[in-house]
């Protein structure tokens, strides 16, 4: 049943992790890119059938291959630009866009796509000057 909840969803994770990373300079600390806001926004309609892969928290089936693809995706950037403790910050940031994208789903999280697009990119942005 996992294995057929994965193969389901592909195309939201791919799409989740390059929408995360579909901008280039210095990032806005603010606001998302507009990538981040459109990925949010398409899934609105459909939350309820993406609701049954990710647990809350961004566990389950989707959550997992979600936080292994983009922790894989931001692990080589930052290695890529020299950052330090790419492993740590590849894993927070993974672990906190995955949870957040599952609280959302769930309805745990009360805001519109365009604001939890904001919200959590400043997060994300927060975790990766902190290091």
């Amino acid at each position: 049943m996992e294995a057929l909840a994965v193969e389901a969803c592909p195309d939201v994770v791919r799409e989740a992790v390059e929408a995360l990373h579909a901008w280039r300079g210095r990032p806005d600390p603010v606001h998302a890119p507009p990538a981040p806001a459109e990925f949010f926004t398409t899934l609105a309609p459909h939350a309820a059938l993406y609701r049954a892969m990710p647990a809350p928290g961004g566990g389950g089936p989707l959550g997992r291959v979600l936080h292994r693809d983009l922790r894989a995706y931001s692990l080589r950037e930052r290695e890529l630009a020299g950052a330090a403790d790419a492993p740590l910050v590849a894993s927070a940031v993974a672990a906190t866009f995955a949870g957040v994208l599952a609280d959302w789903l769930h309805g745990l999280l009360d805001a519109g796509p365009e604001d939890i697009a904001d919200q959590v990119w400043q997060l994300l942005v927060a975790l990766h000057a902190s290091r």
